[in-house]
């Protein structure tokens, strides 16, 4: 099966472990050296409408996607989101950054 980057923005992303569905694909890593994909990137979600920031992102690790489907794309992964350098307006304004 082939897919490309387009196609896997378009699936849902479940962890089987908990059954929670994590967002959507919004970006990649990609190992320039080896033109592989190293992970998924599924963006935080919003707080109040994108002004406070965002929640943090979550990574998932190549080594823990279980199965690219048709429609999801299922993860066994046990860790929590990962904190990335992204603020909201009021953030930017008073000058506070994580």
């Amino acid at each position: 099966m082939t897919c490309r980057l387009a196609d896997l923005r378009n699936k849902d992303v479940i962890n089987i472990t908990t059954g929670v569905r994590l967002g959507y694909v919004n970006d990649v890593e990609v190992d320039t050296c080896t033109a592989c994909l190293v992970a998924l990137i599924i963006y935080g979600r919003p707080r109040i409408c994108g002004l406070l920031g965002r929640e943090d992102d979550c990574v998932i690790c190549w080594k823990d996607i279980e199965v690219i489907g048709e429609d999801a794309i299922l993860v066994n992964c046990t860790h929590k989101r990962e904190s990335r350098k992204r603020s909201g307006f009021i953030d930017s304004l008073l000058g506070y950054s994580k």
